[in-house]
Order: structure tokens, then sequence, then C-alpha cells
């Protein structure tokens, strides 16, 4: 009798370490098919099929590698790649591809454990974990496609121009509108007018800022709104900003061109400014709001007590001082507000929050909240830069962040906006590109000087205030 007993105790811790050498063995099973897809089949179940998992997993190890190798020779060229809309259809269905053959290998690494051989405890955990493994990477997989499918209906509804222009003395000029419609008011006025005129090379930029109410601004020989103003535009109401209105309003003069209204007004930046204009780029003021609610807002340092309302409306609140997380709606009026206040401040904290957005958004934020921030600025933006040159100004975005942004202000004192001295302007503006290229204006030549030469702010300029940003050397010392 207690040999018997002996021998059942034996036995019930035989079966016992069977059981957990089971148990172990279906979940080493489930590991390694997350570490290495089709790992499992090869070393117990269908090997030609474990065969082909692993290869193509490996062959997507030695793609991101060389993507890796590719980035740190050339950031542009990652960039081209994930903008190519071809290559983003092909990503999207490979990752829900991968997505259903990583489900179908877990679930069959789970028969291969032997489920039903195991305890009750340990068959109820491996179900578990194998359904939260399934459903974890299944929706990783689908997530990132969904974000592949995201930006590729991006760049296909906004960058849809086929026009690719050079750079002009080594820069690409943008033109910046924004356009601060309302009731009562006629056709689509870009009243916020920048140039941003960026180094090709190193990113380094320069924000040129044209108040709404410059006059006199003249046109290009041969034009057609040259026939109509050799003068400049030059009529008691004829501001720049209403270029694209008068243009609306005499569209027999343009045939069936829909875009003449900004082409007129980039013919006049263009002579304005003495640049050439690479790309304009076309903002809806109401749009932005959107844009910064998706991104979660955007903080500002508010030097002066801000109306929201006001502009044909009465003034619903304010905007209160000292450094402020804004929601789109603030954001939207501390862009606009000319209440208690002038263009040329408001012109100041544009430039600010424009660098603020620029600072603040992180590439967290843009994966967290990619269909937010794509479905605002769908909305928001109209551009004429083509996606064959997306991959450029994505590089240069990079390397703009990290670099000091000069701003020119083409205001009071310096210049008369009623009657504008255009070679004034001209000098102006090249003596600041001169600068924040590592140059120097030295009695009417350029003399070379490396960029630690370059005047550093000043104490007064370290305050911190937007209503300086008007015209710097640094923006971030004035915001």
């Amino acid at each position: 009798m207690p040999q018997t007993t002996r021998n059942g105790l034996s036995g019930s811790y035989e079966r016992s370490a069977a059981a957990r050498v089971r148990f172990r063995r279906a979940l080493t099973l489930l590991i390694m098919t997350v570490v290495v897809p089709g790992s499992a089949q090869l070393m117990c179940g269908n090997r030609r099929v474990g065969r082909l998992a692993v290869r193509l997993w490996a062959a997507c190890w030695v793609l991101a590698a060389a993507v890796v190798v590719i980035g740190l020779i050339s950031r542009r060229s990652v960039f081209t790649l994930i903008t190519n809309p071809h290559l983003l259809v092909a990503g999207r269905v490979l990752l829900i591809i991968g997505a259903i053959a990583w489900v179908g290998l877990l679930i069959d690494a789970l028969r291969l454990g032997m489920p039903l051989s195991l305890h009750r405890r340990h068959r109820l955990i491996l179900t578990a974990l194998n359904g939260a493994l399934c459903v974890g990477l299944a929706l990783m997989m689908l997530f990132a496609s969904h974000l592949v499918a995201v930006q590729r209906d991006f760049i296909g509804s906004v960058f849809v121009s086929n026009t690719v222009s050079e750079p002009s003395e080594g820069r690409y000029n943008v033109l910046l509108m924004g356009a601060d419609s309302g009731p009562g008011r006629s056709g689509w006025r870009p009243d916020s007018l920048t140039v941003a005129s960026i180094d090709k090379d190193s990113g380094r930029t320069v924000l040129i800022g044209i108040p709404r109410n410059l006059q006199n601004a003249p046109f290009p020989e041969g034009s057609t709104m040259a026939r109509h103003w050799p003068d400049g535009f030059n009529c008691p109401d004829c501001e720049i900003n209403a270029i694209n209105t008068w243009v609306g309003e005499h569209g027999e003069l343009f045939g069936d061109d829909s875009e003449a209204g900004a082409k007129a007004t980039v013919q006049a930046i263009e002579q304005v400014t003495g640049l050439k204009i690479n790309y304009r780029v076309s903002i809806n003021m109401a749009g932005f709001s959107k844009l910064v609610d998706a991104v979660g807002g955007v903080t500002v340092n508010v030097r002066e007590r801000t109306a929201i309302g006001g502009i044909g409306s009465p003034v619903r609140g304010y905007i209160p001082t000292g450094e402020r997380h804004l929601d789109g709606n603030e954001a939207l009026w501390y862009a606009r507000s000319r209440v208690q206040t002038d263009d040329w401040t408001r012109m100041g904290r544009q430039k600010c929050l424009m660098h603020a957005m620029l600072e603040q958004l992180s590439p967290k934020t843009v994966v967290t909240r990619a269909q937010k921030i794509a479905e605002s600025s769908s909305a928001l933006l109209t551009t004429t830069i083509p996606q064959q040159d997306l991959d450029v100004f994505m590089d240069l975005a990079l390397k703009a962040k990290n670099r000091d942004v000069s701003v020119v202000s083409l205001v009071p004192p310096q210049i008369n906006t009623g009657d504008p001295d255009f070679d004034k302007i001209h000098s102006m503006i090249s003596d600041a590109i001169a600068t924040a290229e590592g140059r120097k204006v030295n009695n009417g030549g350029i003399t070379k000087v490396s960029l630690p030469e370059l005047e550093a702010p000043t104490a007064e300029d370290l305050a911190k205030d937007p209503r300086k940003a008007g015209n710097t050397e640094d923006l971030n010392s004035s915001c």
C-alpha cells in the first residue's frame, strides 16, 4: 500500500511536470512567432510556410536597414520614398497583407502548442495571450496602413501642381497668403502676405512681411496688369491685398484663368521684393483654427491683451498677457486682431505664431493626430508646390527648425506704405538675406563673414516681445 502511494505521487508529479513543459513550449512558440514570424512553423509545423515567412521577415529588416543607411547618407532620399504616391499604395497593401499573415501565423502557433493537451488554467492563459497578440499586432499594422492612406490622400488632394520651379540665386522664395475674408467683404483678400526666402542648402530662412495696405505695387512689363496700371496699382483704394479682388471683378481681361488673381498678386510681390517667387501657399484663416486644434493648441508669449472679435463683429473677450496655450479660435484671433493695435503689431504676432507652430510641432503629434492634421490642412491649404518638390521642403523644414529665422517687415517708419520706396525695399531685403547667409554689407559691397560674427541679440531683445518681431535677425529672440 505505501508503495502504491509513492507510485501515485510520483506519477502525479511527472504529469504535472510534463504539463508545465508543454505550457512552456506553447508559450515559446507564440513568442517566437512575435519575434520572428514563421520560426514556429519552421521548427515544428509546415516548414515550407515557415521558410517563406522567415525569409520575408528577414527581407523587411534588410529593407529597413537600407532605408536607415540611405537616410544617414541623404535624408531627402527617404522623404522622396515616403511621399511617392505609388510606393504609398504599395506600402499600404503590404501592411494589410502583413497584418493578416501575422495573425494567421500566431493562430497556427497556438495550434502547434496543442492547447487541448494543457491544463485548463494554462489553456486559458495561452488563449488570452494569443488573442491579445493577434489584436495588438493587427491593430498596430492596420493603424500604420491607415496613416499611409491618410498621407497619400493628403498629398494627392493638396499638392496637385506638376510644375517644378528651380531655386533662384540659391534660394526658394515661397509666398504665404492668409485670407482674412468675412461678411461684407468682396472677394478673397489675402490680408496676410509673407515671403519665406529659404536657403536651398542650409534652410536658413528670412521672412519678409508685406503690409496689406501697401500701395502703388508695380507689375512686370507686358503683363495684363501693367497695361491697365502702368504706374502701379495706384487708385485710391488700390492696396496690394485688393489685387485679387480687382482681377476677379475684371475677369474678362484674363480669359478663363481661374488663377489670374493669385498670379497677378505674385507678379506684384515679385516687383515689390525683387525676388522671384517659386511657389505660393494660400491659407484659409478660418481653417487655420482647425489646424491649431488638430495639433493640440500652440503656446505663445502674449505681451499685449489681444481682443477676440472686433473685425465686423463685437469684441467677445480678450486673450490675457503672459505665456498662454491657445486653442484654435484664440490662435486665429491672436493672428487677426487689430482692436486697440495696428497692422504692424499684428504682422509681428503672425510671425511669432508661425514660429511657435514650427518649433512645437513634434513627430509624436504628427503621428498621433495624423488624420485630424491632414483633414484640417486639406481645408486650410492650396498651393503650387508640386509633389515632386515635397522631399525638398520636408528636408528644408527640418533644417530650418534648428536655425535662426530673420524677419524684415516693410512697414513705417522704414517704409511709407502709401508711397513706398521700392529701391529701399530691395536693399533692405538684400541686406537681410546677405546677413542670413553669413555675409555683411560693407560700404555698399558685400564682405564674407563667419556666422559667429553676426550681431547677437541685445539684452533688450532678449525681453522677448512679439511687437519687435517685425524686424529681427533672430525671431526667437522676440517671440
